[in-house]
């Protein structure tokens, strides 16, 4: 059995530290996926695959700060790079040599990058792809599937989170807005389209081919459920938007690690742009936007389509560039191998441990991602993998045993795997995901 840590105490400094908090931030948070019952964590520092709160509990770090951190934490190559480079500043309004060697390795890592620029955050990323696409095409909609995350940005924010009483018919999902206030000019200028549904997305996207400037898809949508897109329907989209002289966008800020050159390079389909952020960044703020040069080129003021203004004060600041070109030189091919390999095991371990214990659960991933969904079957689409409220209870039952047992999940009970990861640290988490399914099975 797994130790449990003691997190519970009301007068831990993190108690206190979040009561301070609460004054000074909304909800006592900088985003909400911190925020635990009754307070978050605090974090001490990290090491490897490690971290370590202020309360002085040192847990396995399966989160990896929401898949942004490839080799753990405090990676020797990365601390020396960006202190050499501290040393000689942060940000200038010149350009760099370590942004051009970056663009280099990007470039070489997938041969549909033929241009890349960099922004801030994936959430920059996605804009400035769909900025991008309505340039080069003259088209103002874009299309995405029902469910899909792709940042803090209105168009990409529709339909991100519906419910069964505001989703309407799978025929003709609906367009529903996350935020409150949300203009109705982008929900009008949004196409939701079901995931893995070849007939139903084509059948949408025909309605509206005269007006999409892209298609924007993740090849494995984490709120969608994690599951790999299916090959016929991404070269459905793929062959539709090539007829209709619709852009293919990519999101693979996430599923960028999946393969040397992203989870696409799995597919015989080479997208016309792809967002990329999170780990290229090496644990710093980092986007990319990669693609055909032609469409990359709206923002180049000194060519011949120049219809896309594009600029930021902290684009490719030289800290961002040698942290993630740091990171990215040593997630060579055998690294990339080697994770997939790990994390293989420990889903094949943990579905197995959910045969055995009758928890009606199942994982879903690929690369070096998986999630427990608390499900008898993996979902194909978002519809299938929302929770009902029984799923819910038991998914927050496993999550709150991972966490008391020393380990760090994203929130859907997701794992993002690092680096520093041994066969040690994934059979911990089989085992530790045994036990919950066993405390879950013996719930009322």
């Amino acid at each position: 059995m797994t130790a449990p840590l003691d997190s519970k105490s009301s007068h831990t400094h993190s108690a206190e530290l979040f009561d301070r908090a609460r004054r000074v931030l909304p909800g006592g948070v900088s985003r909400n996926t911190v925020l635990r019952q009754p307070h978050p964590a605090y974090a001490a520092f990290g090491e490897g695959c490690r971290l370590t709160d202020l309360d002085g509990n040192t847990r396995i770090d399966f989160s990896n700060n929401m898949a942004s951190l490839i080799h753990g934490h405090a990676y020797p190559p990365i601390v020396d790079a960006v202190t050499e480079q501290l040393e000689r500043g942060t940000a200038y309004m010149m350009a760099t040599e370590s942004e051009v060697s970056y663009a280099e390795h990007i470039c070489s890592r997938n041969p549909g990058f033929e241009k890349v620029r960099f922004v801030n955050s994936g959430t920059e990323a996605i804009m400035v792809a769909i900025k991008a696409s309505r340039a080069f095409t003259g088209r103002t909609r874009i299309a995405k599937v029902e469910g899909a995350y792709h940042g803090g940005y209105d168009y990409a924010e529709v339909s991100q989170t519906p419910k069964p009483e505001n989703w309407g018919s799978i025929d003709r999902p609906n367009n529903v807005p996350l935020v409150h206030g949300t203009p109705d000019s982008s929900l009008e200028n949004v196409v939701i389209i079901p995931f893995n549904d070849v007939d139903r997305a084509l059948a949408i996207l025909d309605e509206n081919a005269a007006d999409l400037a892209g298609v924007v898809m993740d090849p494995m949508p984490h709120r969608v459920g994690l599951n790999p897109v299916e090959p016929e329907f991404l070269e459905a989209i793929r062959s539709w938007t090539r007829k209709n002289g619709t852009l293919l966008v990519l999101d693979e800020v996430i599923t960028f690690r999946s393969t040397y050159g992203g989870l696409q390079m799995n597919y015989d389909v080479e997208a016309d742009l792809t967002a990329m952020g999170k780990m290229i960044g090496g644990g710093f703020p980092v986007g990319a936007v990669a693609g055909r040069a032609d469409v990359m080129d709206v923002m180049d003021p000194n060519g011949t389509n120049y219809v896309f203004p594009h600029s930021g004060t902290f684009s490719a600041n030289p800290i961002s560039m040698v942290a993630g070109h740091a990171a990215m030189r040593h997630f060579d091919q055998n690294a990339v191998e080697r994770l997939n390999t790990l994390t293989e095991r420990a889903h094949q371990g943990i579905s197995e441990a959910a045969r055995r214990t009758g928890a009606r659960a199942c994982v879903t991933g690929g690369g070096s991602i998986l999630r427990v969904h608390m499900k008898e079957r993996p979902p194909r689409n978002f519809r299938e993998a929302f929770l009902n409220s029984d799923e819910n209870v038991r998914l927050k039952a496993l999550l709150d045993h991972l966490f008391e047992a020393g380990f760090i999940m994203i929130n859907t009970c997701t794992a993002m795997m690092s680096t520093p990861m041994t066969e040690v640290e994934i059979d911990a988490l089989v085992n530790a995901c045994g036990e919950g399914f066993e405390k879950i099975s013996k719930m009322p």
